[in-house]
């Protein structure tokens, strides 16, 4: 694959096991054993996945993830030993794409990476065209969207949520739906990571003056974008 992919971790056997395992599959490989050195490296070249560890000395890992979202939309994998529900969900909410708990098999790390890709992938192959409502402008080939003319920045988790809400307008999606269609059959996670990409998704569609106008007393924000959506 032609892809670079950032390894953040303070473990130098692990990050260069990974290391070995995301090159022998074809991957260019950055290094970095803290969250400074990352940002320095990513400032520098062209990264397409950061795969970021959350214990580290100094800038920890959720601090990081947030100064990377400041910078771009880049896929971020957290990597962490914290296996707790609350934890995934502050990933989340910081803008990561995925989470993987320690220990790991990094086989399957690299099958989850070729498939965050392949999903990143996946919506401009399936429609290939620009989809318009209310002063909202998606383009699915180019993965840009616009709310009243200003160009909004969207994690490719987010984009995959709203192009999925927007294609599916006229239909009430259930969380388990839109997991299976962004996640894929293979999710296990809480069905509430939804609603933490759609509160994000509001938040910056709002900031721009598109679709802020969502009706107060439907049970979670998802509802409350959906049925917007659906009306239109």
């Amino acid at each position: 694959m032609d892809k670079t992919i950032l390894i953040v971790e303070d473990e130098p056997k692990l990050r260069r096991v990974l290391s070995d395992f995301l090159r022998h599959d074809g991957f260019r490989v950055l290094e970095a054993g803290n969250g400074e050195i990352a940002l320095q490296l990513f400032d520098r070249h062209q990264v397409d996945l950061v795969i970021l560890d959350i214990l580290m000395p100094g800038l920890d890992g959720w601090a990081t993830c947030r100064r990377l979202r400041e910078r771009s939309g880049v896929l971020i994998l957290m990597l962490s030993a914290k296996s707790e529900e609350e934890d995934k969900l502050l990933g989340y909410e910081l803008g990561a794409d995925d989470y993987h708990t320690k220990p790991f098999s990094p086989r399957v790390l690299t099958a989850k990476i070729k498939a965050l890709f392949e999903r990143l992938e996946t919506p401009a192959a399936a429609f290939g065209r620009k989809i318009r409502f209310r002063g909202l402008l998606i383009d699915d080939i180019s993965h840009y969207v616009e709310a009243n003319g200003r160009k909004i920045r969207l994690t490719p988790k987010e984009y995959d949520l709203l192009l999925c809400l927007a294609v599916n307008k006229r239909i009430l999606l259930s969380r388990e739906q839109l997991l299976d269609q962004v996640c894929g059959f293979d999710y296990f996670g809480d069905p509430r990571t939804v609603d933490t990409h759609i509160n994000r998704l509001r938040d910056k569609l709002g900031e721009a003056g598109g679709l802020s106008n969502l009706e107060e007393g439907a049970r979670t924000p998802y509802q409350r974008l959906a049925e917007l959506l659906a009306r239109q």
